[in-house]
């Protein structure tokens, strides 16, 4: 993926936050078509930008969507939420895990053969908190974990298909989702956004778009961790077929 000009992108969570600023930087790049996935009644002045009616956790809107869009080059799983949690309340860790989770895989199940047949890209945004978890919100942090290890499965078993698959791994970032921890400086959305499609120009595997994440970014890409992850996915397509 050397250029987000002349791609068709969808992006869930799209009426606020980083999913907004993903929107206009889709447009600023030249993407040719923008399907904004929200749950909300959403507008926008440009006429590249089309609204899907996309509550993620609703399985008959994920198929009319899928139904309704022609052709993908790439999505980003951007949809989640971010509630406080101690672990007390099981419904609590099911609805992040439901949103951030499943949300991510259902939509990306739904859209894989339109990816499939463009060799596109995947981009799931997870977060720091998947490594390090934030303990006023368990759930979310348990969740992004989650999403983390989804994606470094779907990279192994996606490659022979051709479709690229990246993870986003921000820390604080400017948002509705982070109001109230001014403790810490944060990224605004907007430059988020653009290093996030830096990152998948650059065909960047695990992107980290603010500060906070990119003083960890070197020590991750030249770890053992990550050479393991590489050791497994090489175990795994050099495997003889069943």
């Amino acid at each position: 993926m050397s250029t987000i000009a002349d791609t068709t992108v969808l992006i869930t969570g799209a009426n606020r936050g980083i999913g907004l600023a993903l929107v206009e930087e889709a447009l600023r790049r030249g993407a040719k078509r923008v399907y904004a996935g929200t749950r909300q009644p959403f507008a926008h002045p440009d006429e590249r930008v089309t609204r899907l009616a996309l509550d993620v956790t609703q399985a008959a809107q994920i198929q009319e969507a899928a139904e309704s869009v022609e052709s993908l080059d790439i999505l980003i799983n951007n949809a989640g939420i971010a509630l406080a949690d101690d672990l007390s309340d099981r419904a609590m860790l099911e609805q992040h895990l439901a949103v951030n989770l499943f949300g991510t895989h259902d939509v990306t199940q739904a859209f894989l053969p339109l990816l499939t047949r463009s060799q596109g890209a995947i981009v799931s945004i997870a977060s720091l908190a998947a490594w390090a978890a934030v303990p006023a919100s368990a759930g979310y942090s348990i969740s992004k974990a989650a999403v983390f290890s989804l994606s470094q499965s779907w990279r192994a078993l996606l490659s022979g298909r051709g479709v690229s698959v990246h993870t986003v791994l921000p820390g604080p970032v400017d948002t509705d989702m982070t109001r109230g921890f001014d403790e810490v400086p944060k990224q605004s959305a907007e430059t988020a956004a653009r290093k996030i499609f830096d990152g998948v120009e650059k065909e960047e595997e695990d992107i980290f778009p603010d500060p906070v994440s990119e003083s960890v970014a070197e020590s991750w890409r030249g770890g053992a961790i990550k050479a393991l992850e590489h050791q497994y996915a090489l175990a795994y397509l050099s495997a003889p077929s069943s």
